[in-house]
């Protein structure tokens, strides 16, 4: 008989579990890639609703290329024929801040309902409709390109009914994953994951400026046709729960039961698992072997002292309760989590809807090149998630590795504001490290932290908590994330320095409120002698 071929013996190494959590993962990943990708136009696109006219010269441009040529007020009658009306004032940054707090403010409010409704909703469902509604409002903002729509009203309304429909995408993804994942090298793989964000950055920055130049409209259009069409796909293929395809739930914590006479016990190693999980065999609900336990075929669930996904009541597994917003607050962590991640996500979102246009005022580029240049700040991202998640796992304490982070975040923004563009090679390696220490601890709590919080030992193994711990966190951040860009609009006009002041302190504050966790972390390294801190 002919051996297998490699790349079967390759496939015959992995469980049909593994394969499960592996298309689990990259299917998050590209389900989230769309969300940031449908969010970055704006921050490409603003520096073309507002022009340096000066430098516009009609020749440069045939009509089908530049139909901007005409402008709201005619071609060429005054200084700012070539932009977009109602940003066609002074006060054009205060209008753009107004679009970005428009967005983010509805996002951070509607953050906190989402992460309750979808703990109470079938995922798939309710991510799958918000992607379409999404990609709806991202063209509609565009579509005002083509109908010539010069409305501040318009694009206000059409940011708030999109920062709302987004609240789906993160609680939704982080559960999904949470719900296939143990605690076990989570930095590391949620890092790795969680490069979806600088992924679909870079990817919406590359995309809206192929256009955005010669119709920007086409820059908002493109990307929502790409959310919605991955919207059905989620519909049609995510898997939200290992039991719904009969494979074998991680499980989160250490549970032990209790011992009864003439009961054997037996110990299960599973990958997912931090600690050995025993298991009392023969209860009234059906226990897998330990052969099940290694191998692809999943239960429903199993008795122990306390409930995890299904309750057991009077020998009966019943499906787990969402707990309430207010139990979610009073796990240890999530407030500190919460707070620091105001101030740090403040940070990030400042960079990503303000950075193209403060690259282009600074080093005089065009909006193209502004654009293309601010996705060097996105690969920093990626690399300081990944690196975060790497040492936190090492470690084992997420809030030193955050705090650290932060600590040296604050100075080196100064440096990249005083020196950044003195040279091409300065401007690119400042704007890489300036993103793997911003968006590095933004990262590491908005993933594994969030998903660690909902996996806690109180809640004593109900994964129902994922989605309303994430939605809390992350809501909590996002009221940061929209009062940054709000604020850089705001404070501009004064010096781009004092925008710089402003993120610099951020990162302060957001270090001090996680001063308590670093400091019980700290204390058990040192009184343990032991990587890893104890429970938050």
């Amino acid at each position: 008989m002919a051996e297998a071929p490699l790349g079967i013996r390759f496939i015959g190494r992995f469980s049909r579990d593994q394969w499960y959590r592996t298309f689990t993962l990259i299917f998050t990943f590209l389900l989230y890639t769309t969300f940031h990708m449908s969010r970055k136009p704006i921050s490409i696109v603003k520096a073309e609703l507002h022009r340096n006219c000066s430098n516009v010269h009609e020749m440069m441009f045939s009509d089908n290329e530049h139909p901007l040529k005409e402008g709201p007020w005619g071609k060429g009658q005054n200084d700012t024929w070539c932009d977009w009306a109602p940003f066609n004032h002074k006060d054009y940054k205060q209008l753009l801040g107004a679009l970005d707090y428009s967005f983010l403010g509805t996002y951070a409010i509607g953050m906190y309902f989402s992460g309750v409704i979808g703990e109470r909703l079938p995922l798939r469902c309710y991510l799958a409709v918000g992607m379409l509604a999404s990609g709806f409002f991202t063209a509609l903002f565009g579509l005002g390109y083509f109908w010539k729509i010069h409305s501040l009203g318009f694009y206000i309304f059409v940011q708030l009914a999109n920062g709302l429909v987004q609240t789906t995408g993160w609680p939704s993804v982080v559960a999904c994953v949470g719900n296939w994942f143990g605690k076990g090298k989570r930095g590391l793989i949620m890092g790795v994951w969680n490069s979806h964000t600088s992924v679909g950055n870079i990817m919406g920055s590359l995309v809206a400026g192929a256009w955005v130049t010669k119709a920007w409209g086409w820059s908002f259009v493109v990307p929502g046709i790409i959310i919605a069409v991955m919207g059905i796909v989620c519909w049609l293929f995510l898997i939200e729960d290992p039991r719904d395809v009969d494979c074998v739930p991680p499980q989160h914590q250490e549970y032990l039961c209790d011992r009864r006479s003439n009961e054997d016990y037996f110990s299960i190693q599973n990958e997912d698992l931090d600690r050995e999980c025993l298991i009392r065999s023969g209860s009234a609900v059906d226990l897998p072997t330990q052969d099940q336990a290694y191998g692809s075929v999943g239960t429903r669930g199993f008795e122990s002292n306390f409930p995890t996904d299904s309750e057991v009541l009077d020998g009966v597994a019943r499906p787990a309760k969402a707990i309430s917003f207010l139990h979610a607050l009073q796990i240890p962590g999530v407030i500190e989590f919460s707070l620091c991640l105001f101030f740090a996500k403040l940070v990030s979102y400042t960079f990503l809807f303000w950075l193209p246009m403060y690259i282009s005022s600074k080093a005089h580029l065009s909006p193209k090149d502004s654009g293309n240049m601010s996705t060097l700040f996105d690969v920093g991202g990626l690399i300081g998630g990944i690196l975060a998640g790497i040492l936190s796992d090492y470690f084992g304490g997420r809030a030193t590795i955050c705090g650290a982070m932060l600590v040296v975040a604050a100075p080196m923004l100064y440096v990249y504001d005083s020196v950044g563009y003195t040279s091409t090679t300065t401007m690119i390696s400042l704007l890489i490290l300036c993103g793997i220490l911003v968006n590095g601890p933004y990262s590491l709590i908005t993933t594994a932290v969030s998903a660690d919080l909902g996996t806690h030992k109180s809640l004593k193994g109900n994964s129902k908590a994922l989605s309303t711990v994430t939605a809390i966190i992350d809501g909590t951040g996002s009221v940061g994330a929209a009062l940054g860009p709000l604020l850089a609009g705001l404070i501009s006009p004064m010096g781009w320095d004092w925008v710089f002041y402003m993120l610099m302190a951020a990162d302060g504050f957001a270090c001090l409120f996680l001063s308590r966790l670093i400091y019980k972390e700290l204390n058990d390294w040192c009184g343990t002698g032991v990587r890893g801190s104890k429970d938050l």
